[in-house]
């Protein structure tokens, strides 16, 4: 185990210092529309509107506890990692680098500026900025911050354990898959907490590098990551996360960026939340098994809201 249950409660604590976790609500018009009970656990009502400031609040407190104030971070991400690290460093006093690919999204970009790191562009998508986030570590003698660390999925884990704590005897939860400190994090809640309840991952049929890997029994990295759901654009999967993974999930559900659009004007409708991609990912899988999920009790986190304006109008809209 990666951590235990009083270190998992203790990461509550942390992060419910900095905000006071964050609502599930049981959706009337998402029931009628998939035949479920669903349970939307909002991440996207987080200070930075998504699930990762959790990780990054832990992570951060970590090393600023270790005398690491004094030394600036660096990692790479599509948008949501780097803002909870830039919030977390802000709180903690630690300067931030974040590098981001080259096209990457304008208004996450802004935000993390907003939240003070320093921004840099590089590549054709994250896995080249992770390289460079990796070289300019070395290079300007920077902590390395990844995007699966025991401190991440330890913070990240918290949602999960709200989640379990408020609405119990849940058959399913569906999370998605970029990197997969989310769903390593709800496995990790779920096996402390001895529930049963079935984790069920989520990945764009266009990056689905921990699908593919889970039907050949070992890491398999993919050339490329064709999806607009920018959070869960990944193509080559962490080794560790791939066993958190493959011990822990019932199966992983591919969805179609088209399903993602449809998923994400759902949440519009029916709860007057704005969902980001990989955000509304949980919801487009559910969607897609309907009559399997039928009468069941599901949870799905809506991880992130932070969804360009001109994506969403070009995506989900249809419009300019």
């Amino acid at each position: 185990m990666m951590f235990s249950l009083a270190e998992l409660d203790a990461a509550l604590v942390r992060v419910h210092a900095a905000f006071a976790g964050t609502p599930q609500y049981a959706w009337p018009l998402l029931a009628a529309r998939t035949g479920a009970a669903v349970w939307v656990k909002h991440e996207n009502h987080t200070p930075t509107g998504s699930f990762k400031v959790r990780g990054g609040l832990v992570h951060m407190e970590q090393l600023a506890a270790g005398g690491g104030e004094h030394v600036g971070v660096v990692s790479a991400t599509r948008g949501n990692h780097g803002q909870s690290l830039a919030y977390a460093g802000a709180r903690f006093g630690i300067p931030v680098t974040i590098v981001v690919p080259v096209g990457n999204s304008t208004e996450k970009n802004a935000a993390m500026r907003a939240l003070g790191a320093r921004l840099i562009e590089h590549g054709d998508d994250f896995d080249a900025a992770r390289i460079e986030a990796m070289r300019l570590a070395e290079a300007e003698g920077l902590v390395f911050a990844p995007s699966f660390h025991r401190d991440l999925v330890l913070g990240v884990a918290t949602w999960a354990l709200e989640l379990f704590r408020a609405v119990p005897a849940l058959d399913a939860v569906y999370v998605p898959i970029g990197l997969g400190s989310g769903v390593c994090g709800a496995i990790m809640a779920r096996d402390l907490l001895g529930v049963a309840t079935e984790i069920i991952g989520v990945q764009s049929a266009g990056a689905p590098t921990y699908a593919r890997s889970l039907a050949a029994g070992r890491p398999v990295s993919l050339e490329t990551a064709t999806t607009r759901a920018d959070g869960i654009a990944v193509r080559i999967p962490d080794p560790a996360a791939f066993e958190m993974i493959r011990a822990g999930v019932s199966r992983i559900v591919t969805v179609t960026d088209d399903e993602i659009a449809a998923a994400i004007r759902a949440y519009w409708q029916d709860t007057h939340n704005l969902a980001e991609g990989a955000g509304a990912a949980p919801l487009a899988a559910l969607m897609q098994e309907a009559g399997v999920m039928a009468g069941k009790r599901v949870g799905l986190p809506l991880c992130g809201g932070n969804i360009d304006l001109a994506l969403f109008r070009d995506w989900v809209c249809g419009t300019t």
